[in-house]
């Protein structure tokens, strides 16, 4: 399988979410990606742990396609590995905040200096300035500081989203930065330092509602699922389970109130844009709620589908996995990880290229299973790698 990434070397030094998916990313997309990791298995491996295995649900997310380098960063002797791989390397992924990145010599000021063609994707919790720098952070906390977990809530009762969306949007988005970069290098032969943070993407993705507040300081009190700029979107109640709608434009409210036989809405002149509903939210959606609540799940969508009114149902974790539109999309692949006798649903490159589509090639790797081969790539010949496994280099 092609990727438009062929020939390109990742050197993959991120832990938990962000970092790591990056590189997945850079995988799928057809790079070399190396995974630098702790001797007995980076932590991040064992969250959502799979039976008995070194990978848990985090990794089988984030691992595939890659490569295991064991390496002990707190060995003086790790310095020269990390030097090789730089050098061979054309992308070197790592969130870690300055001082720590500096400490380990992976500093972009010094590793250009190996090798001025490489390109240093950094991700951290706050940026790479301010007085919050060089704090540690993670997804939750990024919802938290935006103001996305404060409206996600009700009063009092801030809500933070299950799905980690700041962690794997700041992937994505560091993702498309790293790729500018290559595109320039291939211009001006040289690489550059690209950067990303949670707080930045949750900002960045919460932006529409942080404009509005900023520009009209309405203080917009939290509603939970029931949205305020526009209406009826919200969860609802059927009879055998739950259904979001979510109706912006006059054509889809005109669509929906003749469904739910509401003609006085149509008629209603507080009622003719977005905001005004939103502002009549209550209402609304009470009528939509008593509409719901005499039908089951199925029959709602399919009648909400009829009208051209989007909707979905609310479903299970295994709802979703078992549901034929995902299905459909193609993108669940069936991923056997070695020593488990029953694969893991992985869920595959979200994007298809038509002539070089990319994706998953190989199961996450077993904790230091290409250690030797890749010393053996960057020089290194038999006994040196033996000598650096007794002295608890690698």
């Amino acid at each position: 399988m092609n990727g438009v990434l062929d020939g390109l070397r990742v050197i993959d030094l991120g832990r938990y979410v962000a970092g790591p998916y990056c590189a997945t990313l850079l995988g799928y997309l057809g790079a070399e990606v190396i995974r630098v990791e702790r001797p007995a298995g980076g932590e991040d491996r064992y969250i959502a742990p799979l039976d008995e295995l070194d990978a848990g649900g985090v990794m089988m997310q984030t691992g595939c396609n890659k490569k295991s380098l064991t390496l002990n960063l707190r060995h003086p002797d790790s310095r020269e590995i990390l030097d090789r791989l730089v050098t061979s390397a054309d992308i070197v992924v790592a969130n870690l905040p300055p001082a720590a990145l500096a400490k380990l010599g992976l500093d972009y000021e010094r590793i250009s200096g190996l090798n001025p063609r490489i390109i240093l994707t950094t991700l951290t919790a706050f940026g790479q300035s301010g007085p919050w720098a060089e704090r540690g952070g993670f997804d939750g906390v990024g919802q938290a500081m935006s103001g996305a977990m404060y409206m996600t809530g009700t009063p009092g009762r801030p809500v933070k989203a299950a799905a980690p969306y700041v962690d794997y949007s700041t992937a994505t988005l560091a993702t498309v930065g790293t790729l500018a970069a290559v595109i320039e290098r291939e211009t001006s032969g040289r690489g550059q330092h690209v950067e990303g943070s949670l707080l930045g993407t949750a900002l960045a993705v919460f932006n529409s509602h942080l404009a509005e507040e900023g520009a009209l300081g309405l203080g917009r009190e939290p509603t939970g699922n029931r949205v305020q700029t526009s209406a009826p979107s919200d969860v609802f109640a059927t009879r055998d389970g739950h259904v979001l709608i979510h109706v912006i434009g006059n054509a889809i409210f005109g669509r929906l109130a003749e469904l739910i036989g509401a003609d006085d809405w149509r008629d209603d002149p507080g009622l003719t844009t977005d905001q005004a509903r939103g502002d009549r939210r209550d209402e609304l959606c009470d009528r939509v709620a008593a509409w719901c609540e005499t039908r089951t799940t199925d029959d709602a969508i399919e009648a909400f589908a009829e009208a051209g009114i989007p909707a979905g149902p609310v479903l299970s974790l295994d709802g979703a996995l078992q549901h034929p539109q995902a299905a459909a999309l193609g993108i669940l692949q069936s991923v056997k990880y070695p020593g488990r006798e029953t694969a893991v649903p992985v869920v595959d490159l979200p994007v298809t290229l038509s002539r070089t589509p990319g994706g998953i090639r190989t199961p996450p790797p077993v904790t230091s299973a290409d250690t030797d081969a890749v010393l053996e790539d960057l020089g290194y010949t038999t006994e040196a790698i033996s000598a650096l496994h007794a002295d608890g280099v690698v």
